[in-house]
């Protein structure tokens, strides 16, 4: 080395040091690559996309090849440096110390956090010509590169560690949940909302969504004849459950344009709509709204009632209403059900107590616990364990109301503060 001029050693010096930030550059750069655009571009065709993916579906052989390129050239680095330091500065004691310090350093600066940053920040645009370069190293030092990954799996294996393939590994519903969030300046907000909703069919139960029986428009198929022309005449919706003495006892149900063929010959009574009619079908309460779709899907039907664990009817579910759970609403409502919200000048709303809590959270902004009742009406009587007088006050789950109007035993009409004043800290109940 005492031939070689010490301006060609640090010229050697500084190609290795390069060369060190080349390994550190391609080791972030792979490992932060995006798995699923990388795929996305391998269904394109891209090449270097799949000389990438081909070399991540290797990941020790990868790491390994990196490692020991990066390994041999920081050791030499080293080396050299010392030979310089002691070439400049004799054979002093401080001389190993201080070429220590500085290819420590310079190593630390330019070969390992400058490129990594840099690779983390445009992986994609670093990994794929990468790919180029690795491929043929990784076939010219494949038997050194399997020996050493050969005391790899030894270790692993004496301390009971199993690997898995990174590019293999399977989001969970919260990382997709998170990452459609994320990307948000990429996705259309209403399709980010459909995707969002999408993932709450699982947890949501048909409990939430149904009409109540209360509201649920049917027939009396043994009200006289008249009676039953001018229901069917005057009907809101294109299906209509048939009830036998008690509005509970549904028998089946028509479609009017099965109606309207009768019609013609003036045979609308009882007998003709039993011939027409179709089965109920029913389905117990808490079923989740995504094995619903599935199994309405599966029965070829678009209407349901919802039963509870002793028979009793509890509601009416329709594909409309999971629908309009993934896309919003975009049909009309029946005058029956208390969809409208009447905004006061003060910012605050009038409600109907049979508002559904889930429909008040999402239309107006509320943070009504979902976990218990339903409607608004159930809230408030399980928060009284009574019927509240018209006129009395609450402040229920951070958000104060006031009854305005009780009638048979519920609550009909709620005066709800703006969801502005809701008391974050205050417990439920408070």
């Amino acid at each position: 080395m005492d031939n070689i001029p010490i301006s060609a050693q640090l010229i050697a010096l500084g190609v290795l040091l390069l060369l060190s930030a080349f390994f550190s550059l391609a080791e972030t750069s792979m490992m932060a690559l995006n798995r699923y655009r990388l795929k996305a571009l391998v269904r394109l065709g891209s090449r270097g996309a799949k000389l990438t993916a081909s070399l991540l579906r290797e990941t020790d052989k990868l790491l390994g090849v990196i490692l020991l390129g990066n390994t041999l050239v920081a050791a030499g680095a080293a080396t050299l440096a010392t030979l310089i330091a002691h070439t400049l500065w004799g054979d002093h004691r401080w001389v190993p110390a201080l070429s220590a310090v500085v290819v420590t350093f310079a190593l630390l600066i330019v070969s390992e956090i400058t490129p990594k940053v840099i690779g983390a920040a445009y992986a994609e645009k670093i990994a794929l010509p990468v790919a180029f370069v690795l491929k043929p190293m990784l076939k010219a030092l494949y038997p050194v590169v399997w020996f050493v990954n050969l005391f790899v799996q030894t270790l692993l294996w004496v301390f009971r560690l199993k690997t898995t393939n990174a590019a293999d590994n399977k989001m969970t519903p919260d990382e997709l949940r998170t990452l459609v969030l994320e990307a948000g300046n990429y996705i259309p907000k209403k399709h980010q909302s459909i995707l969002l909703n999408l993932f709450d069919l699982e947890s949501i139960t048909v409990d939430d969504v149904m009409t109540p029986r209360n509201q649920i428009e049917a027939i009396d198929i043994d009200a006289p004849t008249e009676t039953l022309r001018q229901q069917i005449a005057t009907a809101y919706h294109r299906r209509l459950p048939l009830y036998q003495g008690q509005p509970d006892n549904i028998i089946g149900i028509i479609l009017l344009r099965k109606v309207l063929a009768i019609s013609a010959d003036n045979e609308i009574n009882a007998a003709r709509l039993r011939e027409i009619m179709r089965e109920p079908y029913f389905i117990p309460s808490g079923t989740p709204l995504f094995t619903q779709l599935q199994q309405f899907q599966e029965h070829q039907d678009r209407l349901c009632f919802v039963v509870d664990e002793y028979g009793e009817l509890m509601g009416l579910l329709t594909l409309e209403d999971i629908v309009e759970e993934l896309i919003g609403e975009f049909a009309t409502h029946s005058p029956l059900q208390p969809a409208h919200f009447h905004r006061q000048d003060d910012g605050s709303y009038v409600v109907e107590g049979g508002s559904l809590l889930r429909e008040l959270n999402r239309k107006l902004g509320y943070h009504f616990p979902l976990d218990g009742p339903k409607t608004l009406n159930g809230l408030i009587l399980e928060h009284f364990r009574d019927i509240p007088e018209p006129g009395t006050s609450a402040r229920i789950a951070g958000h104060r109301m006031d009854v305005m109007q009780t009638q048979d035993r519920v609550v009909k009409a709620v005066r709800l503060a703006p969801s502005t004043e809701a008391a974050t800290t205050a417990p439920a109940g408070a």
